[in-house]
């Protein structure tokens, strides 16, 4: 996906594709849960979300980049920073 076909940023998306990577339900997948301590998020799982956000999204992310995020809040502002900082570019 190109940047001129990005698809809107929607929380509730996000989280659904999420919980599906994970295979849990979309209500364990909270703004307070932690990836790591609360979800059991391994390196794999990791990886598994990188390669969906970039699909689906259409931003540029390193596998480095999930490692500083903890939360969906925190993959929201990730996902809209690359976007931005991708159109300045």
């Amino acid at each position: 996906m190109t940047s001129n076909t990005q698809v809107a940023l929607d929380k509730e998306e996000l989280r659904s594709l999420i919980a599906h990577i994970l295979d849990l339900d979309v209500e364990e997948i909270t703004d307070d849960a932690d990836f790591v301590r609360d979800l059991e998020v391994d390196s794999l799982m990791v990886l598994e979300i990188v390669v969906r956000i970039q699909r689906q999204y259409g931003v540029k992310l390193e596998e480095r980049d999930l490692k500083n995020v903890s939360s969906l809040p925190q993959v929201l502002r990730l996902i809209s920073v690359r976007r931005t900082e991708q159109l300045a570019a």
